[in-house]
C-alpha cells in the first residue's frame, strides 16, 4: 500500500506519495501542495495497479522528440514516398518546434487544442497587412495526426496511460472542392492545344492517375485486345522521380477506347518493349507540369475550357464514363479504388440523376398499379343487345 507523508519547502508544506510499482520496487512522486492530492494520487495508482493499466511516471518524461524518430522509421518503411514526405515535413515544420522539446507527461489536451487554433490562424495588423497567414485544413489536420500518432505510440509502449491528444473539439474541418468536369467536346479542345494531346486523351479516357500514366511502358500496352495493364506508378518527391507500385498495391487492367488505340500504336511504333510510352525526349519520366507556367496550364488557357488541373481529367474520365451508363463495379476496377462504396463516395455528385431516376420510376409503378386497381374496381357494364 502506499504511503503519504509532508516535507517542508521554500514555498511551504508539501506531499510525498511512496509506494511500490507492479516489479515491487520502491519508488515515490512528490511536489502534492495538499494531502487530500496526494490520497487521490495513491488510489489511482492503487487502482491502476489491479487494473494491469499502471504507467510508471519517468517512461513519460522523455520528450516528444525522442520518440518521434523511431515513429517516423516504422512509417518511412510502412508508406510509400509520396505518403511519407508530407508527414516528415509536417513534424520537422510543425509538430518538432512546439512539441520537440516537451515531456510526454506535460501534454495536455488544453496545450493541443491551443496548438490546433494558433496553426490555423491568420494574424492581421490595425493597417491590414497580414503578418502570419493562418495555415489550410490539410496541413493543420496533418500536423496533428502526427503528434496525435506519436502519442499512440507512447501509450502502446506503456509511457503514458492514455494519449492526451485525442478528441479535441476544434479540428478545423476539410471543404471538398467543386469538381470540374470537361465534356467530350471540351476534351478534344484541350488535346489539341497540348503538347501531348495522346496523353491527355488517355488521361481523360481511361481514369489513369498522371504518375500511372507516364510510368507506362510499351510493354504494357495489348493493342489487340484494347487494354493497358497498370503495374507502376511513378511519383516526384522533391524533384526527384521515385517508381513503385500503384497507390493501390496492385496492378490492373484497363480498357482503352477503340479511337485512342490507333493514337497509342503510332505511340509505340519503333518503341523498345522497355520504352516508356511518354518521356521527356531523353528517356526519363516526364515532371509534373508545374501548375501556373507549364504546358498543361498554357493548353487550358489557350483552349478556353474551364480551368482544371492535370488529376481532373482523371474525374473528367469517371464523369464521361457514367454519362455513357458504365455501371458502378466496373468504374471501380477502371480507376483502381478499393471498394465500389469509396467510388460511390468520391463521385456522389455523378449520380444525382439516378436520384431523380428513382422516384421517377416508383412514380411510374405506383401510377400503373392504381390504375390497374381502378379498371379491377369498376363495375362491369351490363349487356348491350
Amino acid at each position: 500500500m502506499a504511503t503519504i507523508s509532508s516535507y517542508a519547502t521554500r514555498a511551504g508544506k508539501r506531499y510525498r506519495v511512496r509506494y511500490r510499482t507492479p516489479e515491487h520496487r520502491q519508488t515515490d512522486k512528490r511536489g502534492f501542495r495538499t494531502k487530500r492530492e496526494a490520497e487521490a494520487f495513491a488510489a489511482t495508482v492503487e487502482v491502476e495497479k489491479l487494473r494491469g493499466a499502471y504507467v510508471a511516471p519517468a517512461l513519460g518524461r522523455i520528450t516528444v522528440a525522442e520518440l518521434a524518430p523511431d515513429w517516423l522509421q516504422r512509417k518511412q518503411s510502412d508508406l510509400k514516398p509520396s505518403s511519407y514526405h508530407p508527414l516528415e515535413v509536417s513534424w520537422h515544420k510543425h509538430v518538432k518546434p512546439r512539441w520537440g522539446s516537451v515531456a510526454l507527461v506535460d501534454i495536455d489536451l488544453d496545450a493541443v487544442e491551443r496548438w490546433i487554433s494558433e496553426m490555423g490562424r491568420t494574424v492581421t495588423e490595425a493597417d491590414g497587412t497580414v503578418t502570419k497567414k493562418g495555415s489550410g485544413a490539410t496541413v493543420v489536420l496533418r500536423a496533428y495526426g502526427v503528434l496525435a500518432a506519436i502519442l499512440d505510440t507512447a501509450v502502446k509502449g506503456r509511457r503514458l496511460a492514455a494519449n492526451p491528444a485525442r478528441t479535441p473539439e476544434n479540428l478545423p474541418r476539410k471543404r471538398p472542392k467543386p469538381r470540374t468536369y470537361l465534356t467530350h467536346e471540351q476534351v478534344a479542345l484541350l488535346a489539341a492545344e497540348s503538347r501531348y494531346p495522346t496523353l491527355v486523351r488517355l488521361l481523360a479516357y481511361t481514369g489513369l492517375r498522371w504518375g500511372e500514366a507516364i510510368a507506362l511502358r510499351a510493354e504494357h500496352v495489348d493493342l489487340r485486345r484494347k487494354r493497358i495493364t497498370v503495374v507502376e506508378n511513378a511519383v516526384q518527391v522533391d524533384q526527384v522521380t521515385i517508381v513503385g507500385t500503384p497507390k493501390s498495391g496492385e496492378s490492373r487492367s484497363v480498357s482503352v477506347p477503340e479511337f485512342l488505340v490507333f493514337e497509342l500504336a503510332a505511340v509505340i511504333r519503333d518503341k523498345e518493349t522497355t520504352a516508356l510510352l511518354f518521356d521527356d525526349g531523353h528517356g526519363r519520366h516526364l515532371k509534373r507540369p508545374v501548375s501556373i507556367s507549364g504546358w498543361f496550364a498554357g493548353a487550358v488557357e489557350r483552349s478556353g475550357v474551364p480551368r482544371v488541373t492535370i488529376h481532373d481529367l482523371r474525374h473528367t474520365s469517371a464523369s464521361l464514363a457514367v454519362s455513357a451508363g458504365v455501371n458502378i463495379k466496373a468504374l471501380q476496377r477502371m480507376l483502381g479504388h478499393a471498394s465500389a462504396a469509396m467510388t460511390l463516395d468520391v463521385y456522389s455528385d455523378l449520380f444525382d440523376d439516378d436520384l431523380d431516376a428513382v422516384g421517377i420510376a416508383l412514380h411510374h409503378a405506383a401510377s400503373t398499379a392504381s390504375v390497374g386497381k381502378t379498371w379491377a374496381a369498376a363495375p362491369t357494364p351490363p349487356p348491350t343487345g
